[in-house]
């Protein structure tokens, strides 16, 4: 709609130049208006007038109204016979340009007339008009300003004027639109002579013109930075150092002019410069600057910068260095003793670390330091003696204190007492933390515990990566403190120990200790999951412990994510101290997957994928396992209870064998074997056969002399034989065994035990308390009849082991004798005819 009316009012439309007030004429009508530029936002009042001579209009009733744009806005009509004449007053002009158009009311509607209206903002007053001349090959004056933010919708120009007093010439300098700097020829300026320069911005609302500004040329140029020929020792004056400079070769023309000058100075172990330069005035190229309070011994990098009058400085100029006079070391160190070893030994190591206090100067590029335990250091007492740092070395536990200087070629310092201080196991910290400053810092805060006896605090820190003492810094604080910055060339993604000591007045407390980073990131690598356990539906994964040098932050989560072929994936959270984590409540019909994610507070990591599957576990394989337990149960009890009240004798004799009685043991015959099974009887018909390994034949004599007979009686030696069934032991002289390597069965006694005379009774053979199964059962001492073989070959009836009335001897042929079948009863026979 637009576009139309717009194609509407340029073709119809024919606009009339004027003064203030410009009347448009058209076919049937003329518009007036205050102006056709007005300031944004301000009212505009317009008149259409129809012409008498407008054809449409001839002898009918006319009826106007006005539109902006495709807007219609209300109008009123002004008293006239014809009511030809319509006013229109838009109380805020809001628009940068429009077209206000004059309508009659007829079918269709007919353009009588229009005009186009701008807004705008007159211009603003420019600022900061500033110029910069430059004494190159080429030397211009070049201004600038700044035309503030605001647009003015309209077209506004710039145009510069200068002003040289001295030759009464002036210049006027137009600019592009839009561009707000220009660069004065050297035809137009001279160097020495003082120039005024202003900047005027005009457009259709008005012009608004800069503060003017007057300078010579010359001295608002900025030079190119100067050159440091030379950095000199002044002779016999410590701590000073001559510079001779000159200007580059586009200003050399001015080395006869005064300059102002700035140095700055730095020592060759700082990174930053002195924050306040030394200013020298009024000084020529051609001469040296002798600046002096510098710390001796010290080398020095210096730069200068050059201006003149109060034109902008020069850059500074590229760096030179020099050495001042050395002088003896000044000042104290500030130390920090460690101790180790173990407390019974007589020495102790002791770690002694310093470094120098604010006070301290060493005077020289070259320092050395001793530790000795006399105050005036000589070889004698010497400790040590380093250009580091740290010092290690052994004295006696009960040493006291040592002494610290520093030697340079000059002279050495006062000597520094080092007291040695005794570690207590007193717990004063608690609760450090390390806390990210930048780059280069790290805040460290503890808190304190009773602080009474605390005299201070040393903070120490080392990087965990570095073996070597060299690399540990200690800062101390004072016992009122409770926090420290400690700053230093911090490594990002690199750990670093922290330590807070506790000082007492006669040792030194237990330190509580951090590790701390500048700056984290991501770990470097993920441990690889293991399957340590599976059971049912669960499972165990285990990893290694991440190495330090791969972490590159503090890990504060181990998270293992996992899921199955068609449900979702699930998280949890491992344990970071154990490095375990149990996976629950898993199907084993399904092939899983897993990975591990390991977490800094910098970054993640993701690890490998695993696959894993459950065995499976199906409801046929409980029933046969429990079938196969409850089966193996009931057998279990059944032989239990049969074996308790079975009745037989050979199986029952398995399991609870029972010790024979030698009384009514037989033997058959002799074996050399150690080892023989012994079946054990259950009726009083006929003992089994009982083989024996070894038997020990006793011979005591009839009657025994009283100090025989005491020290037979008092003989309290253990046997594996007879115990205490008999009196005396068979290890006694007159003791005689077939096997020394054996242990004796049984001990035959031809006498009477002990006491005499003898007894009238039958001999009796005692058992022996050996807990060997050799032997038939005790149920009864009654002993039985057997025969006994003599040595003659007869048979004579014997009780052989006691009385009994039922003995009847055998009537017949004598047998043939078999001795190798009774061994003990042909031993007996030898015995006795001994005895005779």
């Amino acid at each position: 709609m637009i576009s139309i009316w717009m194609s509407v009012i340029v073709m119809q439309v024919v606009f009339v130049n004027g003064e203030r007030n410009e009347d448009v004429t058209q076919q049937c009508a003329t518009i007036q208006t205050s102006s056709s530029v007005v300031p944004l936002g301000s009212p505009v009042r317009a008149t259409c007038v129809i012409r008498d001579d407008c054809l449409p209009v001839i002898g009918q009733t006319v009826h106007l109204e006005w539109r902006l744009g495709d807007r219609l806005i209300p109008s009123s009509p002004v008293a006239s016979e014809s009511g030809r004449v319509s006013e229109v007053v838009i109380p805020s002009f809001n628009h940068t340009r429009e077209f206000l158009i004059c309508c009659l009311q007829a079918c269709p509607i007919q353009i009588a007339g229009g005009v186009e209206i701008r807004a705008g903002y007159p211009p603003e007053t420019p600022q900061n008009l500033s110029c910069q001349a430059n004494l190159t090959s080429r030397n211009t004056l070049t201004c600038s300003w700044d035309p503030l933010q605001r647009e003015t919708h309209l077209l506004t120009k710039y145009t510069l004027h200068t002003k040289i007093w001295d030759l009464n010439k002036n210049y006027t300098y137009k600019l592009p639109a839009g561009v707000h700097h220009y660069t004065i020829p050297r035809s137009d300026f001279v160097l020495f002579s003082e120039m005024e320069i202003y900047v005027k911005a005009v457009n259709e609302l008005g012009e608004a013109a800069s503060e003017p500004i007057i300078l010579e040329p010359v001295s608002a140029a900025k030079f190119d930075p100067p050159k440091i020929l030379k950095v000199e020792v002044v002779p016999k004056r410590h701590g000073c150092l001559k510079l001779r400079w000159s200007l580059s070769q586009h200003q050399a023309w001015m080395r006869n002019y005064r300059l102002n000058l700035e140095v700055r100075f730095k020592t060759a172990d700082s990174s930053q410069w002195s924050e306040q330069p030394i200013l020298v005035s009024q000084i020529k190229p051609t001469r040296s600057v002798d600046q002096c309070r510098l710390l001796h011994g010290t080398q020095y990098f210096a730069q200068m910068r050059v201006r003149y009058k109060q034109s902008p400085w020069s850059e500074w100029s590229s760096s030179r260095s020099g050495v001042t006079l050395e002088s003896a070391p000044t000042g104290r160190l500030d130390s920090w003793v460690k101790l180790s070893g173990d407390h019974m030994h007589k020495q102790i190591n002791i770690h002694l670390f310093w470094k120098p206090s604010k006070q301290f100067h060493a005077n020289s590029q070259n320092v050395s330091y001793i530790v000795s335990v006399q105050k005036l250091p000589g070889e004698k007492g010497k400790l040590c003696s380093t250009t580091g740092n740290y010092c290690t070395f052994q004295l006696p536990r009960k040493a006291k204190k040592v002494y610290l200087s520093a030697v340079n070629a000059v002279g050495k310092s006062s000597p520094t007492e080092v007291r040695i201080c005794q570690p207590k196991a007193l717990m004063a910290i608690s609760d450090i933390t390390a806390i990210f400053r930048d780059d280069q810092a790290l805040l460290v805060q503890w808190k304190n515990g009773d602080i009474s006896s605390v005299t201070g605090y040393v903070v120490e820190w080392r990087p965990l990566l570095k073996t070597d003492l060299s690399f540990t810094r200690f800062e101390i604080a004072d016992r009122n403190e409770s926090s420290l910055i400690i700053t230093g060339s911090f490594e990002p993604y690199k750990p670093y120990g922290i330590s807070v000591y506790p000082r007492f007045k006669d040792g030194i407390g237990l330190p509580q200790t951090v590790n701390a980073y500048t700056r984290q990131k991501a770990p470097s690598m993920v441990p690889k999951i293991r399957i340590k356990k599976t059971w049912q539906s669960h499972i165990e994964l285990t990893w290694d412990e991440l190495p330090v040098d791969q972490r590159n932050g503090i890990i504060h989560s181990y998270k293992v994510f996992y899921w199955d072929e068609k449900g979702p994936v699930h998280v949890v959270n491992g344990d970071p101290v154990k490095r375990r984590v149990v996976l629950k409540d898993l199907n084993t019909i399904s092939l899983y997957e897993a990975f591990m994610m390991v977490s800094t507070f910098g970054g993640s990591l993701n690890g490998s994928t695993i696959h894993f599957e459950m065995e499976p576990f199906d409801a046929v394989t409980i029933v046969m396992i429990v079938t196969a337990s409850g089966v193996g149960l009931s057998l279990f009890i059944i032989f239990i209870v049969m074996t308790c009240f079975s009745t037989h004798k050979r199986l029952k004799g398995r399991f609870w064998p029972v010790v024979p009685d030698p009384a009514n043991s037989s033997i058959k015959r002799w074996t050399s074997e150690s080892t023989q099974d012994t079946h054990p009887s259950w009726d009083n018909d006929e003992p089994n056969p009982i083989y024996l390994s070894h038997l020990s034949f006793l011979d005591l004599p009839m009657k025994l002399s009283k100090q025989e007979d005491d020290l037979w009686l008092n003989n309290a030696e253990d046997t594996s034989d007879l115990g205490e069934s008999i009196c005396g032991s068979p290890f006694i002289p007159g003791y005689s065994g077939s096997n020394s390597d054996s242990v004796p069965y049984a001990t035959v006694i031809f006498s009477g035990p002990c006491s005499s005379p003898p007894p009238k009774e039958p001999h009796v053979y005692l058992r022996s308390e050996s807990t060997q199964p050799l032997l038939e059962n005790q149920e009864s001492f009654s002993p039985k009849c057997y025969q006994n073989m003599t040595t003659d070959g007869l048979a004579r009836e014997q009780c052989f082991f006691g009385s009994c009335h039922d003995c009847v001897a055998e009537e017949g042929a004598n047998p043939v004798i078999l001795w190798d079948d009774f061994p003990f009863l042909r031993a007996l026979a030898m015995n006795d005819t001994q005895n005779d």
